[in-house]
């Protein structure tokens, strides 16, 4: 285990990391993406299973995205040396065609879940049984699920300061998800464990959000509404939303017109971030041209809202020691707060784990 690499990294290492939409990364294609500060080779072999190596031949560093495929191996494109998907070199074109035993690019453990290509960075055996859980996306009629990517030129930590904190939406965002100012002023209902940070909102409002009212039977009419969301590291924020003008019917998923929504951030760098995200609705669940048109809007509504925001707040911090500028807080900020705190406190429990493990190699 590289316990050094885990003692200085900014990140939280030892758990699963969405590296791409399971729809980015075709059949053919050597599909490369920087995560974590790591150059990553992604592809599919020929069962369509994806694999995952460091996008770097150990000979002269070129890119091994760059080379081709020849079956299920890589080959590089500077001097024909050739990597099977578990990294290892099974060819070398040159001399006597010796294979040198450093002739080896690391892999990463892949899994494919519920339209997600989740990864595991760290040096610890990756632990399968935390692969996150998001089946309600997938749940439903698949023209009812959409998915879209995008880049952040900031850091990951602000983007799940904005999703925690959902007061923004009456401020930044337009007429279609406006909660018409009822949602400011609420202090939300924020609980939070070892592993999770969790806020909870209930309001009124006529008529109700644009995403729904035109589901419930009075379009104009006033509607209850929640948000639920939920935080898990290492950024997986799982959000949902509905409205309904049953006063009887429960505020969640099953009483409501609602959807289950997916936001999860990859640093690919302290100063840049893949943001991906997933929504499943109940409603109009078999209609593809209307998902298409969904999909596009929220995709939208955080390009042309959220990431503005979001990328000029980086670039006027100049750090990423979010505490150390002495922030105003507000009631607004009590669930992102305890998620920045929760995810330091398991980022420091991590590298102490990390150097006990180099302290006790040393004595032995």
């Amino acid at each position: 285990m590289n316990t050094e690499r885990q003692n200085h990294s900014p990140y939280l290492m030892n758990t699963w990391y969405v590296a791409a939409l399971s729809q980015e990364v075709d059949a053919e294609q050597l599909f490369h993406r920087t995560l974590l500060d790591t150059p990553v080779l992604i592809y599919r072999k020929q069962d369509g299973t994806p694999v995952a190596i460091h996008d770097r031949c150990p000979h002269r560093f070129a890119p091994l995205h760059m080379g081709w495929r020849e079956g299920d191996e890589v080959v590089c494109l500077y001097h024909a040396l050739r990597f099977d998907c578990a990294g290892k070199c099974t060819h070398n074109p040159h001399g006597n065609g010796m294979i040198p035993k450093a002739a080896q690019v690391r892999s990463f453990p892949l899994a494919e879940c519920d339209g997600f290509l989740w990864i595991w960075m760290g040096d610890a055996p990756a632990d399968y049984e935390r692969i996150p859980d998001h089946g309600e996306l997938v749940s439903g009629h698949p023209d009812s699920v959409g998915y879209t990517y995008m880049p952040v030129n900031g850091n990951y930590q602000l983007i799940t300061d904005n999703v925690m904190d959902l007061s923004h939406i009456d401020h930044v965002h337009g007429e279609i998800i406006t909660t018409r100012g009822q949602l400011t002023p609420l202090v939300p209902k924020v609980s939070d464990d070892s592993h999770s940070v969790t806020a909870r909102w209930e309001w009124q409002q006529a008529p109700a959000m644009l995403i729904f009212n035109q589901f419930l039977p009075d379009p104009e009419g006033e509607a209850r509404h929640f948000f639920d969301i939920t935080w898990t590291p290492p950024g997986n924020i799982q959000l949902s939303v509905g409205a309904t003008q049953d006063p009887e019917a429960s505020l969640d998923l099953d009483g409501c017109i609602a959807q289950y929504d997916l936001h999860t951030v990859t640093p690919e760098s302290v100063d840049r971030t893949h943001y991906f995200f997933a929504t499943r609705r109940n409603h109009r669940e078999e209609d593809a041209e209307y998902n298409e048109q969904k999909i596009k809007a929220m995709h939208a509504a955080f390009e042309d809202e959220d990431v503005p925001i979001i990328e000029a707040v980086h670039a006027e911090m100049k750090t990423t020691d979010f505490f150390s500028l002495k922030p105003v807080l507000m009631s607004n900020d009590i669930a992102p707060v305890k998620v920045r705190k929760l995810l330091t406190r398991l980022i420091e429990a991590e590298r102490q784990a990390a150097e006990k493990s180099d302290t006790l190699i040393a004595a032995s």
